[in-house]
């Protein structure tokens, strides 16, 4: 399903639906489409809200984990989105684990995703090489327990991006900085509820990974999902959505009286 792609001022994003904010921040090889099974699954109870992060357009010396925080900071407060429901996936989930350290005051809970800001994989240590399709094909492949999943459409767009000099060097830049930008105990500063989502075949943020969040945000529950890799939301939707689903209907009922 294809939804309308809003721009105010220099933010591009996805809004669909009413109620509580459900804002979802992708990773750096995603985009707006690796969420549409979120989009359409949870409009009828919230307002999703999908930004396109400028991951390859803010200039170099913003081109950083941290600059993309103040990039969403900047686009939370313009449409000022309060009692946000924050989730994300992979280098979208180390953005939100910032904005949450830093603005916690906005968000009622958070949900991480393979998420960045422990240890990764990521590109690895080798450079995305230029005009090798099929070392970005495998790439892409490693994101997901089926290989299928890396459609030819999927894997053009980022041999695309990797043959543009300076794209490929901001995607390394951002890479870097999400490896040199370790959160570690910080994380468990987090008050909000954390809903942790791993996939049990995750090569670029492995299990382990998940377990270390749970154990040091406080407030926060941890699922494994079987057959799955570093992207669940898309990779298996329907029980990504239902643990969703289940923790976002919980925030919402009133606590049982002792």
């Amino acid at each position: 399903m294809e939804y309308e792609i809003k721009q105010e001022e220099k933010f591009r994003f996805i809004e669909e639906g009413e109620g509580e904010p459900l804002l979802l921040l992708h990773g750096l090889f995603g985009a707006l489409s690796n969420f549409t099974g979120q989009i359409s699954y949870f409009r009828t109870q919230y307002k999703v809200v999908v930004p396109l992060l400028p991951l390859l357009d803010l200039d170099i010396l913003h081109t950083t984990v941290g600059g993309l925080e103040k990039w969403v900071h900047k686009f939370i407060e313009l449409r000022d989105y309060k009692n946000i429901n924050l989730l994300g996936n992979s280098l979208g989930g180390h953005v939100a684990l910032m904005y949450v350290l830093r603005h916690p005051e906005r968000i009622k809970s958070l949900t991480l995703t393979g998420s960045s800001g422990l240890f990764e994989n990521g590109m690895g240590d080798t450079y995305p090489k230029r005009g090798d399709y099929e070392y970005i094909r495998k790439k892409t492949e490693l994101t997901f327990y089926d290989p299928k999943m890396a459609s030819k459409e999927l894997v053009d767009e980022l041999y695309e991006t990797v043959n543009v000099r300076l794209k490929a060097i901001k995607i390394i830049a951002l890479a870097k900085s999400a490896i040199r930008n370790n959160l570690g105990e910080e994380v468990s500063q987090i008050k909000q509820p954390t809903l942790l989502v791993w996939g049990n075949n995750d090569n670029i943020t492995p299990p382990f990974v998940g377990k270390e969040f749970h154990k040091l945000i406080p407030n926060s529950e941890l699922h494994f999902i079987d057959l799955c890799g570093h992207a669940p939301m898309m990779e298996r939707p329907e029980e990504f959505n239902g643990i969703l689903h289940k923790f976002l209907r919980k925030l919402n009922e009133p606590a049982a009286v002792a």
